[in-house]
């Protein structure tokens, strides 16, 4: 029995380890640059949330003199949403935090070649968009924003869904 034991281990020392796809390694490394971006636009949210609404409330006086699409964009609706953004501060920051860690978490899983990180990524790249729907509603994002979040999030996650075969 003690040599069967043996025997595997040797094998296993003796095999070629896996190779990181080239996919894989730059979808990661891409991960990780948007994670750390992500993570510092969100603390930076978070110390500017009070001066955001300030500005928005200001706004609202030059409303009249704005061009139409602009209204869009600074109307009371936004004033709305800014506030909401205001009050869940820190909600919103701890649960993109927890995003941006649970996605570093899985693309380090990933590299190691392990199942489980996509799976973890995944949660974390849906967390801070449901995060921001649920505590400030769709304008804190704004449609083009939510849209264009949640592709990005889709791309990846199809992305490395095509790598799973590698993964173990």
């Amino acid at each position: 029995m003690g040599d069967i034991r043996q025997s595997q281990s040797q094998s296993n020392w003796l095999e070629e380890p896996r190779k990181l796809p080239g996919t894989l390694n730059v979808a990661t490394i891409l991960t990780f640059i948007g994670c750390v971006y992500i993570g510092c636009s969100q603390i930076f949210s978070f110390f500017n949330a009070q001066k955001s609404y300030d500005r928005m409330v200001a706004a609202q006086d030059k409303l009249d003199s704005m061009p139409e699409f602009m209204k869009k964009f600074m109307g009371p609706e936004m004033v709305e949403v800014t506030r909401l953004a205001m009050e869940n501060k820190v909600p919103i920051l701890l649960l993109s935090l927890v995003g941006v860690g649970l996605c570093v978490y899985g693309a380090i899983a990933m590299r190691q070649l392990k199942k489980l990180g996509f799976y973890v990524y995944v949660i974390g790249e849906l967390l801070p968009i449901v995060t921001a729907y649920l505590f400030a509603g769709l304008g804190l994002l704004g449609v083009w924003g939510f849209v264009s979040a949640f592709f990005f999030a889709l791309v990846f996650i199809i992305i490395y869904a095509t790598q799973l075969k590698y993964m173990s």
